[in-house]
């Protein structure tokens, strides 16, 4: 057979053999019942809602003290007052006594009452995810600043879709969290990712982490496992409140 002819014969077996498929699967999808795509478990868990607080969350901070934090120098030494956690300059950072993988936080915050300095100066602060990756607070309202350092933003990574203000100056950060892996020999094999709603609106959409935060330079990448919620002390009298997570 000319090799045109055993082209053509090849051909045409192809799409005889696709097209038989094709009205075998269209058969079957024909005869298939609604039951047939349904099934019943695992049933997921029943949460019920406290005061916005899922019944399965960790609260991290409820407002009375800092039994769930430390800080570098040992125990968490931050102000408290009036169900609201506030920065002490110079005290340095708190973190989460326990460590997470995959996570939804909640956080909210506040900038300072009196407002002084401008840019990276007025009312900064920081939420560190395991530790490493960094979500940025900042007085937003009127207060121009490099573009991806501003509240939203994964700091010196990637800016925020959109500049929310709180005109009463609270703010909340909803931020759901998957976590970077490593192999065994600690090479990277899927990095982190982090969507971030601010105040609802949503400003990091499942945003790729490209490693850890630095200020000078460009992100590592650095293995490690589990790690803790850093609350960062920048000298600013930024606040906090209602502080929850959920293991994911």
């Amino acid at each position: 057979m000319p090799k045109t002819q055993q082209m053509n014969f090849f051909l045409s077996s192809a799409l005889a053999t696709t097209l038989l498929f094709g009205a075998t699967a269209l058969q079957a999808q024909t005869n298939m019942k609604a039951s047939d795509t349904e099934y019943y478990s695992p049933v997921p868990p029943t949460l019920t809602i406290d005061h916005g607080i899922p019944s399965d969350a960790i609260v991290l901070f409820d407002g009375k003290d800092l039994s769930k934090w430390k800080s570098e120098k040992g125990k968490a030494n931050w102000t408290v007052a009036n169900n609201v956690l506030e920065v002490k300059p110079g005290a340095g950072a708190i973190e989460t006594n326990e460590h997470f993988t995959d996570f939804q936080l909640h956080v909210e915050w506040k900038s300072p009452e009196v407002i002084k300095g401008e840019g990276q100066g007025r009312g900064n602060s920081g939420i560190f995810l395991q530790g490493h990756y960094e979500i940025q607070v900042l007085d937003n309202n009127n207060n121009p600043t490099y573009v991806n350092g501003g509240a939203g933003s994964l700091y010196k990574q990637r800016p925020p879709l959109a500049q929310v203000i709180a005109p009463d100056k609270w703010h909340v950060y909803d931020i759901i969290y998957k976590a970077p892996q490593f192999s065994k020999d600690g090479i990277l094999t899927s990095k982190g990712t982090v969507t971030v709603l601010h105040n609802g609106v949503v400003v990091q959409n499942n945003t790729q982490i490209d490693g850890t935060t630095e200020y000078i330079g460009l992100p590592k990448q650095i293995s490690h496992g589990p790690g803790p919620i850093i609350l960062q002390d920048h000298g600013d009298l930024v606040q906090f409140r209602n502080i929850w997570l959920r293991k994911l």
